[in-house]
């Protein structure tokens, strides 16, 4: 790559469909174990920050997706067992709530270990964070048992992430956010009850970033192996989108139909034992081509379905780097 043409350059080449002079990768991991995602216990956040150093350091980057590890729960006074109880004990977050503004403080620490490279933050949807919270099962039973103090929970939550979002670009200086969602489960969550419980505020987040000037990116997550309806999203207001193309089994190339042309990132599978993981060097530069042949060299990122495994070697993703670079 030229020494004119910086990494920031190349992911805004990729983010406008204009021609790349090397194809880009972007993968990511976490940096604490899942216990402590939503702990916020003194120590997450120092760790957090070494995390992304160790690998900024070591791989350098095309983008940055920085973690929000530790930040995963939203706020509650205390504990409650059903939602009606939640909406009594959620935290009345403002943009000056400790929850926001240490966010905006990580991201800021963060972005000062790398210049000239485009970061986007991590955040997940009110469905998805309560989902963390209570469990998925759980989620489904309230769902289905308090529909009107659910709605009204996942709303109030919407509220304060939506706070996030905007602050994350405005005053942390994100790029964009990387905002996760998924339906908790297609047999019973319908793309109705999407419509009616969650579309409003996701597309509103997105809107709301937009706004604080981001270029935001919406991650269509497979975590757990559950599927989504990919068209159900095809006209969120987003500027590149992600989702688990070896779960979805819709290609890079298949996906931008869907998502009117717009950028694309992905192309692996991320969990363990997975050919990222364990693969032979040759497997990986085969798989990364064929990755490019399909979906082309223009408007992509090659990455992962999601996070990757926290011990993967990240030899494993020069290899990826550098046969992405060969393809023309």
């Amino acid at each position: 790559m030229s020494a004119s043409i910086t990494d920031k350059d190349l992911i805004n080449l990729v983010f406008n469909n204009r021609p790349v002079p090397r194809v880009p990768v972007g993968f990511w991991f976490h940096f604490l174990d899942e216990s402590r995602q939503g702990s916020g216990d003194g120590s997450f956040f120092s760790e957090n920050v070494a995390g992304h150093r160790r690998f900024i350091n070591s791989f350098q980057p095309d983008m940055v997706k920085i973690m929000s590890d530790g930040f995963f729960y939203y706020p509650l006074h205390k504990p409650a067992d059903n939602p009606v109880e939640m909406l009594d004990k959620l935290a009345d977050v403002t943009a000056g709530h400790p929850w926001v503004r240490d966010q905006v403080r990580l991201i800021e620490a963060v972005r000062a270990l790398k210049d000239d490279t485009s970061y986007f933050y991590n955040i997940f949807s009110p469905s998805t964070t309560l989902r963390f919270m209570v469990g998925r099962q759980t989620f489904l039973d309230w769902f289905s048992s308090f529909p009107d103090a659910t709605f009204r929970l996942l709303r109030e939550m919407g509220r304060g992430i939506r706070i996030l979002a905007a602050e994350a670009v405005a005053h942390g200086g994100a790029d964009g956010v990387f905002f996760s969602v998924q339906n908790p489960d297609l047999q019973i969550f319908t793309d109705d009850d999407y419509r009616s419980f969650l579309l409003e505020d996701e597309v509103a987040l997105l809107n709301d970033a937009k706004k604080a000037g981001g270029r935001n990116i919406l991650h269509i997550c497979g975590y757990d192996g559950v599927r989504n309806r990919l068209e159900f999203f095809g006209d969120y207001p987003a500027d590149a989108f992600s989702w688990a193309v070896n779960i979805e089994n819709v290609s890079l190339g298949e996906g931008r139909k869907i998502f009117q042309g717009k950028p694309v990132i992905g192309g692996f599978p991320n969990t363990a034992g997975s050919i990222l993981h364990t693969g032979t060097k040759a497997e990986i530069e085969e798989f990364t081509e064929k990755i490019l042949l399909e979906a082309g060299r223009v408007g992509v990122i090659v990455g992962a379905d999601c996070t990757v495994p926290t011990d993967i070697e990240l030899e494993r993703l020069r290899w990826v780097r550098t046969a992405a670079n060969s393809v023309k």
